[in-house]
């Protein structure tokens, strides 16, 4: 049994977000969905940006990463798109980190805005639509490839489609395949992390 703590994306905590923590809960594992929003959920992704805005990125993220203080170490740490924020900084920053799952977004390992080098021990998994204009457009997909490139245990999961937000079945921009397979995928490693099976580092496109 692995131990989740999960951060949601700009659009809040919606259902389709609360879906997925419940059909990785169902397979045995612990997932924490804290509501950094304080219960708003937002029709759209730039009214939630206008909203993080507001409060302030820094001040957001902070926010999830003192979520953490209430909980045990040894837990792994997943984000969706903005939540990718508390989460990455988390999985590199706080001792005892057992994973990464980082979706639709990825920050770099490197560079001024760095949290530092990734931790020795801690795998992770990026995952992403191959034609996102977020995700690709933005370079995120450049800082998920460093990522591969540099830690030993690191995976990086292309989809084909354009959508950002692609696994919150309570949206739009929903594809159920290509959900079903990247649950598939996030349950190998979760139950790799709690077995501490080493992993081998892969890059897989278009899948």
């Amino acid at each position: 049994m692995a131990e989740v703590l999960l951060f949601h994306h700009a659009q809040g905590l919606t259902s389709g977000v609360r879906a997925f923590a419940d059909a990785i809960g169902a397979n045995g594992h612990i997932v924490h969905t804290p509501d950094l929003f304080e219960g708003r959920t937002f029709p759209s992704i730039e009214e939630g940006l206008a909203y993080i805005g507001e409060i302030g990125f820094d001040a957001m993220r902070e926010r999830g990463v003192r979520v953490a203080d209430e909980l045990p170490p040894g837990l792994v740490y997943a984000g969706f798109s903005f939540g990718v924020l508390p989460a990455q900084k988390l999985a590199q920053t706080r001792p005892g980190a057992r994973g990464a799952l980082l979706f639709y977004s990825c920050l770099p390992i490197s560079g001024e805005w760095a949290f530092g080098p990734w931790p020795d021990g801690v795998p992770v998994q990026i995952h992403g639509m191959d034609n996102d204009p977020v995700f690709v457009g933005e370079g995120d997909i450049d800082a998920a490839r460093e990522i591969v490139e540099k830690v030993e245990d690191a995976e990086l999961f292309l989809y084909p489609g354009d959508q950002h937000y692609f696994a919150d079945s309570s949206l739009s921009s929903y594809d159920a395949d290509a959900t079903a397979l990247l649950t598939t995928r996030v349950l190998i490693f979760l139950d790799r992390t709690t077995t501490s099976l080493a992993g081998k580092k892969h890059s897989t496109d278009n899948l």
